[in-house]
């Protein structure tokens, strides 16, 4: 990326949005010309106008490749290692672990109006890393630097979430733990809180189990 008078300024806004938008059917593209975001939803015919716009404008129009569901599920890792609250540490650690981690994740932050509102913030400026990097690797000219400044990376490593696990066959705990994933998957969000509460409070009963060392 390179900074030129002449260059349009982006709508920062509306590229946020696309860049964190990766579903299979949504398409959005920067128009060099005015710094607009042009998108572009495979369902929608209507549309049919614009792709051909892009297509026989050459040069003009820069796809914008958002973060993929990957990079966005290593966002809610990182975010769940930096939670100092050991329950709600546990419990998210629960929501994220298989298919439908996004939408568990969410609907346990809803009890946790400080922690959301956190997420919120540590979301995006992972967001802005994201779009700096990819803004980095283009030769193209924008008008002004991003106005988010210069994101920090936040303390905690890019790398998978240490899960539960169980070498043994499983126990009272990784049984309530899978039952737990289970309630999660199929429980209305209005009821996860009482759920997760009393999940959590059957964990917490669970004796501790000691192992005399082999000599």
């Amino acid at each position: 990326m390179r900074v030129s008078p002449e260059a349009p300024i982006p709508d920062w806004s509306a590229l946020e949005t696309s860049f964190e938008h990766n579903a299979p059917d949504h398409h959005a593209y920067l128009d060099l010309q005015n710094g607009q975001v042009v998108t572009i939803n495979d369902t929608r015919p209507e549309d049919e106008e614009k792709r051909q716009q892009i297509a026989r404008s050459t040069g003009r129009f820069i796809h914008l490749d958002p973060a993929s569901s990957r990079e966005q599920y290593r966002w809610m890792e990182r975010f769940v290692a930096s939670v100092e609250d050991p329950a709600l540490r546990e419990r998210l650690t629960l929501a994220i672990d298989g298919k439908g981690a996004f939408r568990r994740f969410k609907d346990v932050l809803l009890s946790y109006p400080v922690e959301r509102d956190r997420w919120f913030s540590y979301r995006a400026n992972l967001l802005h890393i994201y779009i700096d990097g990819w803004l980095a690797n283009q030769d193209i000219a924008l008008g002004a630097y991003p106005p988010w400044g210069k994101p920090e990376d936040p303390p905690e490593p890019n790398i998978p979430l240490e899960k539960p696990t169980s070498e043994r066959a499983p126990g009272p705990s990784e049984t309530l733990r899978r039952t737990a994933r289970d309630l999660i998957d199929r429980l209305p969000a209005i009821e996860l809180p009482a759920a997760i509460a009393y999940l959590q409070y059957l964990l917490d009963k669970q004796p501790s189990v000691h192992h005399e060392p082999t000599t």
